[in-house]
């Protein structure tokens, strides 16, 4: 039975919102900021089955993340400002005459003012099999359960048309139910809106790396089904045929105009309900339409939400009588797309008559920028894909003339030249969804007292959008309080007030050695009793690991509470590779082997068909293993005498040598003990980061000592320190810390040092990072670690003395325990099924990973449920 309220029987005016998507929801958020929710009623039209959610978060789902994450609808909201939040019941019709809103189960709702949010709809090309079974879109959260459901169950291969942002996010979907993956995009370029030819080829050479098909400049022609009505292929442009189990259409949206068209509001020629510029519509000044069903005065429809949510403050602020407009939007995007980064802002493609581009690109690493720069020196736009660090800096200068050269901006992370949020003006947007300069978020921590991240994100709603603007408004509040002399809240996360290395104090200190004992007695108010974050659980397990034997722990990492702590590594006690598959990493202290063990290795190798690599850290790698083969393989390792490698954990990794003054006739100590000593004591030493070291025989350098974390160098007297190296994407030429030590001055030392680090480095800092950013730098370590500034020495060697002493393999501790056995299998319930997503292709007497099935979350059999 329907029911009708009319005008003259309400008490208050009424605002009907027809759509509950991320645009309505704002809307109704700025309608609570003006007090409209008191003096008017409000009901909401939902079509969806549940409430909004983030749907820029959407592919989040696939890594984990539950629909209840997603919600952007706080129950209390809703109540406390009397919203009549219906949902699952869309609006049929609108009868402008009457001023009513009928929906689908006939209730009809009467308006004073009518709000249009109706976002859009996938566009499916039409083409012949679009409706066969196994076809999908990829737009709500029951469209990502029915791709899920038939993915892990009916599919092995999957084919996404369209390369654009919602196709990429399609395509790591796909990819990571286990499905071999296709890329079907008609442009000549992955996402042709945002990328210009540079950066679509940076995106295809790593997305093509990753095990993704991409066919780009082609467009499907038909799907074809085979005799169960299911899809069996694909027919292209080209010519070609694509056998593929599914189809996933991601080619773009159209506005969800129909009510607007049905009940004669004028909508645009390629559709969009024409708005003016208080997003009125221009047809009935009663009705307003924001988000993707609008098209806004300057003839575009905005299919971002950060124009969205402009629109959204706009319409509230018209209302309620205030002075606004929405004139148009900013276009500017940072996303991680299969894990890479790629972002646009500004005049990306280079329109403005003049522009010049500056570039920089690095095929190798995937990594290309551009920065579009007019000749006065304005910076106009740019383009980012692989890496976007400066991305926030960028955008918020964009329309103005950066303090340095614009060569200077698109230097690789890690180069001298690095221009912070400091330098950017107080007009400049950080937050483009919610439009917020810097200049209010200076405000709310000068003038409204904010002192963290989220209290600024209450204030001025910075940072609640997207989320791409968060690095930079940390580091903006942070620079304010810091200039206002306020202590600034470094906690380690949201679930801890306390620093790492505060943590490591208490850990100590009193002797905690439970995750769950340390959150619940020093938690944040409201973190108490939960189950912490993934930032502090493996932070606080390293800690734990690293003090276990002083505090009377376990130092194993599959122990109770501690196992489930761990990433997916350190969960095997083993690397997870790109295919599924495992590898095989045995200690080979000082990279000294026998021609007996080198036996073992290779019979191991070849009885499990395994690829070996001897690599630049003097070991030997074995790739391949499936998770039910670690046991048996280590298993003949361990009776053969090697032990884990530690190639998993944030532990000590190699000591590598040369082969010193035993056969080199330059070298003038033994580089290959030392080595190995070093190693067997500091083996199985859990710390902030991994650790690297080097042993060299003489000042040739051999063995590159001056590039790891630690290194020593062999002189006429002794032995040189060095500290804080880094090889890699960002090296650093190590530190000498001392020189002309003996051998227990330098044993000593290198205690101090690493348990110093250990102590006082942050979560996932490596020794180069920390000894930079350590107050004091190298002079302050060597006072404490040489000279005993602090009078921690003794305990530092302590603390040490206690690794050693208590240090026992992981592996044979596994092996001897029939209960951790049993967690290395591919599916719990059915223990003997190897994984059929993992296979291998022949390649140059070896194999490799058989590109097409690569994955990172791998699909089970039917009947089977995955670990």
């Amino acid at each position: 039975m329907s029911t009708t309220a009319f005008a003259g029987d309400r008490p208050r005016p009424t605002i009907v919102l027809v759509g509950h998507g991320m645009v309505g929801q704002r809307f109704l958020e700025a309608l609570a900021e003006r007090g409209l929710t008191a003096t008017h009623r409000v009901v909401v039209l939902g079509e969806e089955p549940r409430p909004a959610y983030d749907r820029v978060r959407l592919t989040s789902y696939f890594s984990g993340t539950t629909p209840e994450e997603l919600s952007l609808t706080d129950k209390e909201f809703i109540s406390t400002h009397g919203i009549e939040l219906h949902i699952g019941d869309p609006a049929e019709r609108i009868d402008r005459e009457t001023r009513t809103v009928t929906a689908r189960s006939g209730l009809t709702v009467g308006y004073d003012v009518l709000v249009l949010a109706t976002g859009s709809f996938p566009f499916v090309p039409p083409v012949p099999g679009r409706d066969a079974e196994g076809c999908f879109v990829y737009r709500t959260i029951e469209d990502l359960l029915a791709i899920e459901e038939y993915a892990t169950t009916r599919a092995r291969t999957g084919a996404v048309v369209g390369g654009g942002l919602l196709g990429l996010e399609a395509a790591g979907a796909l990819k990571g139910l286990g499905l071999a993956t296709h890329i079907v995009e008609f442009a000549p370029r992955l996402m042709p809106v945002q990328v210009d030819d540079g950066g679509g080829a940076a995106l295809l050479r790593t997305i093509e790396k990753m095990g993704l098909t991409v066919h780009t400049g082609t467009a499907t022609q038909e799907i074809v089904p085979g005799e169960d009505g299911a899809v069996r292929a694909m027919r292209l442009s080209d010519g070609s045929e694509l056998a593929t189990d599914m189809v996933v259409f991601s080619a773009g949206v159209r506005p969800r105009d129909r009510l607007a068209r049905d009940c004669g509001l004028a909508v645009g020629e390629r559709g969009g309900i024409v708005v003016d510029a208080r997003c009125r519509t221009v047809t009935d000044p009663r009705v307003f339409a924001i988000g993707e069903c609008a098209q806004a005065v300057d003839g575009r429809v905005y299919g971002l939400v950060a124009p969205g949510y402009e629109q959204a403050e706009t319409a509230a602020a018209a209302i309620a009588g205030d002075e606004a407009e929405f004139t148009g939007g900013d276009l500017s995007t940072k996303l991680k797309l299969l894990g890479v980064d790629v972002a646009s802002f500004g005049d990306a493609h280079g329109t403005a008559e003049g522009c010049l581009d500056v570039v920089y690109a690095d095929s190798r690493s995937g990594v290309y920028k551009k920065l579009v720069v007019d000749p006065d020196g304005t910076l106009l736009g740019g383009i980012l894909v692989g890496d976007t660090e400066a991305y926030g800096t960028l955008r918020a200068l964009t329309g103005s003339v950066p303090p340095v050269s614009p060569e200077q901006l698109v230097l690789p992370a890690g180069a001298p030249v690095r221009l912070g949020p400091s330098a950017l003006p107080d007009e400049a947007v950080i937050c483009s969804c919610h439009n917020v300069t810097k200049g209010a978020i200076r405000r709310a921590v000068a003038e409204h007292s904010c002192t963290s991240v989220p209290e600024v994100k209450k204030c001025t709603r910075a940072g609640t959008g997207c989320g791409s603007c968060v690095k930079v408004l940390g580091q903006l509040v942070d620079a304010e309080l810091e200039a206002g002399g306020i202590e600034v809240d470094k906690g380690l996360c949201g679930c801890f007030s306390q620093t790492r290395q505060e943590l490591y104090e208490i850990v100590l200190a009193l002797r905690i050695t439970s995750y769950q004992d340390l959150l619940d007695r020093y938690g944040r108010e409201g973190a108490r009793g939960g189950d912490g974050c993934e930032v502090c659980k493996p932070a606080v397990a390293s800690v734990i690991a690293s003090l276990a034997p002083a505090i009377g722990a376990s130092g194993y990492v599959l122990d109770d509470e501690q196992a489930a702590l761990q990433d997916t590594n350190d969960h095997f006690l083993a690397n997870l590779q790109k295919n599924g598959s495992y590898s095989v990493v045995p200690r080979i202290p000082g990279g000294e082997i026998s021609p007996e063990k080198l036996i073992v290795l290779g019979e191991i190798a070849r009885d499990f068909g395994l690829y070996t690599k001897i690599t630049g850290g003097q070991r030997i790698d074995m790739f391949g293993a499936r998770v039910e083969q670690l046991p048996l393989i280590w298993a003949r390792l361990v009776d053969a005498g090697f032990e884990s490698g530690h190639a998993y954990g944030k532990a000590l990794r190699t000591v590598k040598s040369c082969v010193g003054h035993t056969w080199c006739r330059y070298g003038v100590q033994d580089s290959v003990r030392m080595a190995i000593d070093l190693e067997l004591r500091y083996r199985g030493l859990r710390s902030p980061h991994k650790l690297k070291a080097a042993v060299s025989g003489c000042a040739r350098e051999c063995a590159e000592a001056q590039s790891k974390d630690f290194g020593v160098i062999a002189t006429a007297n002794g032995w040189n320190l060095y500290v804080g190296g880094n090889g890699g994407a960002t090296p650093r030429h190590a530190d000498l810390l001392a020189q002309d030590l003996s051998d227990a001055e330098l044993v000593r030392l290198i205690d101090r040092f690493l348990m110093f680090y250990i102590r006082t480095a942050d979560h996932l800092e490596r020794t180069s990072v920390w000894l930079e950013r350590i107050p004091g730098g190298l002079d302050h370590v060597r006072d404490v670690v040489v000279h005993d500034s602090l009078g921690i020495c003794a305990e530092l060697e302590s603390l040490m003395a206690a690794h050693v002493s208590h240090y026992r393999d992981e592996w044979a501790e596994t092996l001897g325990d029939p209960e951790k056995l049993a967690r290395f299998v591919s599916f719990v319930n059915a223990p003997d099924t190897p994984d059929p997503v993992v296979a291998f292709v022949p390649e140059r007497d070896q194999m490799k990973p058989d590109l097409p099935l690569l994955s990172i979350g791998r699909r089970p059999l039917e009947g089977t449920t995955q670990r």
